[in-house]
């Protein structure tokens, strides 16, 4: 049957003898292994219960099984939904409630944790660790490997990324095949992916940069990837020789600086390297070229979105931009309030309309409606401009998102655990610029009069409470938040406040 994605991926082009990856112990999957193991594992999503359209969440390591679980999906009409391994039970808590899915995977060493969760939610569990291995991979051997492909059109849905704002919870961004297809092909061709191409592929794959994108246009452009578990810095620069191209956050780019192996000539045969998740300073961009001869290309997407822009392959790579709206994507600048499109040069928040938007937001409706614009633009939040030459400059978010190492935190999650301590009277969370994550997240307190709170203490407490890449890199003390006439506190006068927080003293 046709499946829209699964038929692009596997088209009649596909050489099944060629590599698709080699993991970081060596082991290599082909193309016809990656084939047939995607058939096994939609035959063992089936006979674990999944329907076409039913939800399978997996909060696993990276692993190749791990990208099979994805492709099986896709195969079984099933929709995928990747959960950041970081999450902790109570955050797990309310993603299986909201999603209900029939299918939970998860690490063995969370099984205790989190099948609790997934029983109160009727979602079934199984288990996949790092090597490959757990309960799910023992059923996913004993199926075969012919699978009749599940029907679905380009509108049908095939993933769900959870995704933050700055108020109330998490929404699931609803991903269809044609979202996923139209972007990747773009990207393909836009960034002159060939089936010739090694991608360096030591990214995370729960969320939209290493996954839909790396992945799916390795996979579009019948490439090859070394895939590693996750970044070092040595190991990358042992790998470079044997890759083309790498995608990486900004934090991957800084670390490497610090490497002495970074250099002219180890780089000399390498294409193209790819930042995005997080703003890179131009500092970096700038120490880069002048260390290796390349300049990095930056490009501007979001879980709801794919990518929508990228600096061009020939051309200026300007730091700062994020370059132009992609083929076939179409971007304004418009007043928050009003809506009404802005001149060339007036910063505005970035709305954007394509192939490449998302549905909605799963079970959102009302929250759907007002983030799209009545011809279909969706207001994605982020303040920017456009400039005499046509380059997307990112000034800020709207809504005070932070992107720290390339995850979303919406500060009122934290804020609320904060405020929740003993001693604290109240608290603002921020992003300050950071060298290696783009973003540092950063608390503001206000202690109650008389307590004794320190910084270790606010740490110590939120340990455990919160995601890694959640908890504040400095807790600050101040007598009082500054507010405006209205009361709203202005976090814009505490970042400029704070904003050389991270930069190393000279």
């Amino acid at each position: 049957m046709k499946n829209h994605l699964f038929d692009l991926i596997f088209g009649h082009d596909v050489d099944r003898a060629a590599r698709f990856l080699i993991d970081g112990h060596g082991r290599t999957l082909t193309y016809g292994e990656l084939y047939d193991g995607a058939g096994q594992t939609a035959n063992a999503l089936v006979a674990a219960g999944v329907r076409p359209g039913d939800r399978v969440a997996a909060q696993i390591e990276k692993s190749a099984e791990a990208l099979l679980v994805y492709l099986g999906c896709v195969r079984a009409g099933a929709v995928f939904l990747p959960l950041n391994t970081a999450y902790t039970a109570p955050e797990i808590a309310y993603f299986i409630d909201d999603a209900s899915p029939a299918l939970f995977i998860v690490d063995p060493k969370r099984l205790d944790i989190l099948t609790p969760i997934a029983s109160a939610a009727g979602a079934g569990v199984k288990t996949l660790d790092a090597n490959g291995a757990g309960s799910f991979s023992d059923l996913v051997r004993t199926m075969p490997s012919e699978f009749e492909n599940i029907e679905r059109d380009p509108d049908d849905l095939a993933a769900i990324l959870y995704t933050s704002g700055t108020t109330g919870r998490s929404k699931g961004a609803m991903l269809s095949h044609d979202n996923l297809a139209s972007n990747a092909l773009t990207l393909v061709d836009y960034w002159r992916f060939t089936k010739a191409d090694v991608l360096l592929h030591a990214l995370p794959i729960y969320h939209t940069h290493g996954l839909f994108v790396a992945t799916n246009v390795v996979l579009l452009a019948r490439a090859s990837m070394i895939f590693l578990a996750k970044f070092d810095a040595d190991d990358v620069m042992r790998r470079m020789r044997d890759v083309t191209c790498m995608m990486g956050v900004p934090t991957f780019y800084t670390r490497l600086l610090d490497h002495a192996g970074l250099t002219l000539e180890s780089t000399r045969h390498m294409r193209l390297f790819v930042s995005g998740s997080a703003p890179l300073l131009a500092e970096t961009h700038q120490e880069w070229r002048a260390r290796t001869g390349h300049a990095i290309l930056e490009r501007y997407g979001m879980s709801e979105t794919n990518m929508n822009t990228s600096n061009p392959y020939d051309g200026d790579r300007v730091p700062g931009t994020v370059g132009y709206p992609l083929p076939g994507v179409s971007l304004r600048i418009a007043h928050p309030e009003s809506g009404a499109i802005l001149p060339q040069g007036e910063i505005g928040v970035i709305e954007v309309k394509g192939p490449n938007v998302f549905l909605g937001y799963w079970n959102r409706p009302e929250i759907t409606a007002k983030e799209f614009r009545a011809d279909g633009f969706f207001i994605t939040g982020d303040m920017g401009h456009i400039d005499e030459r046509g380059y997307v400059h990112i000034v800020g978010r709207a809504k005070d998102l932070i992107i720290t190492g390339g995850f979303n935190v919406y500060p009122k999650e934290v804020e609320e655990e904060i405020d929740f301590l003993p001693g604290v009277l109240e608290s603002a969370v921020i992003g300050l610029s950071h060298r290696d994550f783009g973003e540092g997240v950063t608390a503001v307190v206000i202690a109650k009069p008389g307590a004794s709170v320190t910084e270790q203490n606010i740490l110590s407490a939120l340990d455990g409470r919160l995601a890694k890449f959640k908890l504040p890199k400095r807790v600050l003390f101040l007598e009082q938040l500054p507010r405006n006439t209205m009361g709203k506190v202005q976090k814009n006068l505490l970042r400029d406040q704070f904003k050389d927080l991270y930069t190393p003293k000279s």
